[in-house]
């Protein structure tokens, strides 16, 4: 048996390897397929694509889309997107700029502090890279201002902290809605991550299901296993499709590995199929 993982993240937003090195690990690891889902972007896909190329290894194309709901930021993956449709970049490329001001506002706020921190620090030599609160933390550390990425977060950029801003708010109807246009197939990431308990997670599985919601990530390496079979039969009772990814970002999340989370995720290559078929359904429904 294969396994597969559709939570990946490179270095085209949060993740420390570039496309390349992720699909190489993931050739190593012999895994069946990745999908490659940087935030808010698509930028790493033809990298990652030209580099899995000959090998037995499929990437998927997609992403992870952030929105709001009654005040708490949530994810959507969007799998199997049209990564060179004209129209959805062109909308990704508007949530880059918002998150670009953000972040110039965020140095702003630090220089007003006393603590110098640039845009080229953030991008560390990677200036396509989508720059998110895991780039403050890193610089943080790296100026001796914070022992870790932990404490960054906990004194500094969470929420509610000196230095937070929040992202522009984004509404889950526009997040959804780019994703079934780029022809994807939109799935609700790491939904315990919310911290809603039950009641309020089927509240907002039903809230986003006639908004376009196609899918649970009932498996992710911040779950403990009674969760994600709780996932699970959300998912069916909803008629759903299940997904699971490790979330990887290399250096940023030490603790997680590619395929296999925090040592004992592994997603078997079967939970792709429904996921594949219901794209090419709706795929061919739209034709």
């Amino acid at each position: 048996m294969r396994y597969i993982d559709l939570h990946v993240h490179s270095n085209a937003s949060d993740g420390t390897f570039t496309p390349t090195e992720v699909v190489q690990l993931a050739i190593q690891k012999n895994l069946a397929a990745i999908a490659l889902s940087d935030h808010d972007t698509v930028n790493g896909i033809p990298e990652a694509l030209q580099a899995a190329a000959g090998s037995t290894l499929e990437v998927i194309p997609a992403t992870e889309l952030s929105c709001y709901y009654q005040g708490i930021e949530i994810h959507i993956l969007g799998f199997f997107v049209n990564h060179l449709l004209p129209s959805f970049l062109y909308e990704l490329e508007r949530l880059e700029y918002a998150r670009f001001q953000r972040n110039l506002d965020m140095i702003e706020r630090f220089h007003q502090n006393g603590i110098e921190m640039t845009m080229e620090d953030l991008q560390a030599g990677n200036p396509n890279s989508i720059i998110t609160r895991a780039h403050f933390a890193r610089v943080l550390v790296q100026k001796g201002i914070c022992k870790d990425k932990s404490a960054a977060f906990r004194q500094y950029i969470g929420i509610g902290c000196p230095y937070y801003i929040p992202k522009p708010q984004v509404t889950p109807e526009h997040s959804l809605a780019l994703i079934t246009q780029a022809g994807g197939i939109p799935v609700l990431a790491h939904p315990m991550l919310y911290h809603l308990g039950y009641e309020d997670l089927h509240m907002l599985i039903k809230t986003l299901i006639p908004m376009g919601l196609a899918g649970i990530e009932a498996y992710h390496s911040s779950n403990y296993p009674e969760q994600s079979a709780v996932l699970c039969e959300m998912a069916e009772q909803y008629g759903m499709v299940v997904s699971g990814g490790s979330d990887f970002h290399g250096a940023n999340k030490p603790d997680i590995e590619l395929g296999s989370g925090r040592g004992n995720l592994q997603i078997p290559e079967e939970l792709l199929e429904p996921i594949r078929r219901l794209h090419t359904d709706t795929h061919d429904s739209a034709d």
